[in-house]
């Protein structure tokens, strides 16, 4: 009976060992070994076999990457400007024996450290700096942090600035400054815009002037080549007349004189307020210059075609010049009346 209880005595005893002696690492975490205190091991995800009452484990590293937020810190920038800045650091851990040890409380840590090199970055600036130079902090700031947390066994991977509260009355008075450098800008397109509208206006007139003036001389020309061709003309018709008249005599002249008589005649008998025409010559004049156009005709005639033939020869014929009625324009017959 008593060699039972012993045997179930080390059989309890065996499976408290083993259960002490086997560790599970979780996915994403190492542990440090220790043996009397000193560390010996990491142990990686997984089984891990320890001797109990010997070593046990250290520190649970997560290995995974860790987002520390950093609380709002009021700081003064360069130009003496309050303001209330917020962010966030993104880290992870390389090395866990370097984590577990080199530093007390990782987190803390970091967090100082990000608020100290917060403050100095941004106090160097002004205002308008920090409010528009975001990525120039994130970046001063990753690389001061990574570079002092290195010997950690860490490694800093984003500095992000969350937000920057200025104060109300510096957010005001920017809000007006934007309102007026807006105002100005609008004001200065607007000018633009109106003397560049003058300028294309002007340039507008001016081609309008140069093609009107163009015209003008172009008309001008047409009208000069125009009334010298009709001077010519009519030199040439005034030569044509003097050179007929040179050759004809009186009998052109009439000609002339009855063509514009007739002229003037029909234009009396084409006015619309005239019924009767009464006209204050007299006829045989009007008679004496028809008769001195025909006068003219017959002249115009070669005598071989004005003379009858018999048989293919010229009958002669006789004419009185000089009576009343060659003197009047009427043509006179021969001796036989034909």
């Amino acid at each position: 009976m008593g060699g039972i209880v012993v045997l179930g005595l080390l059989v309890f005893l065996l499976l408290v060992f083993l259960m002490t002696a086997i560790t599970m690492v979780k996915q994403g975490y190492v542990y440090t070994i220790e043996r009397f205190g000193k560390f010996t091991k990491a142990a990686d995800p997984g089984l891990t076999i320890i001797f109990p009452l010997i070593d046990r484990v250290g520190h649970r590293i997560n290995m995974m990457e860790q987002v520390l937020d950093i609380p709002g810190q009021e700081i003064i920038t360069k130009d003496n400007a309050m303001v209330g800045v917020d962010a966030v650091v993104f880290f992870q851990v390389l090395d866990a024996p370097k984590a577990a040890y080199e530093v007390s409380g990782l987190h803390p840590a970091i967090m100082a450290l990000t608020t100290t090199n917060l403050r100095t970055v941004m106090g160097s600036m002004d205002l308008d700096e920090t409010l528009s130079k975001r990525d120039e902090i994130n970046a001063r700031l990753l690389s001061v942090v990574d570079h002092a947390t290195s010997p950690w066994g860490i490694k800093i991977t984003r500095v992000e600035i969350k937000d920057i509260r200025p104060p109300r009355d510096i957010s005001e008075a920017m809000a007006r400054q934007m309102k007026a450098e807006r105002l100005k800008r609008a004001e200065i397109l607007e000018a633009e815009g109106d003397r560049q509208s003058r300028i294309l206006r002007a340039e507008g007139e001016k081609q309008s002037a140069i093609l009107k003036a163009e015209g003008a001389r172009e008309s001008a020309f047409r009208d000069a080549e125009a009334r010298e061709r009709a001077a010519e003309a009519e030199a040439k018709a005034t030569q044509m007349v003097s050179d007929a008249i040179a050759s004809s005599g009186n009998q052109a002249i009439n000609y002339f004189v009855a063509q514009e008589y007739t002229k003037a005649v029909g234009k009396f008998a084409d006015s619309p307020n005239a019924k009767t025409i009464l006209f204050p010559v007299e006829a045989t004049q009007l008679i004496g210059s028809l008769g001195g156009i025909g006068e003219l005709v017959r002249e115009a005639i070669s005598p071989a075609e004005r003379a009858p033939t018999d048989n293919g020869v010229p009958i002669p014929q006789t004419r009185e010049r000089g009576t009343a009625a060659s003197r009047a324009g009427v043509p006179h017959t021969g001796r036989d009346g034909s």
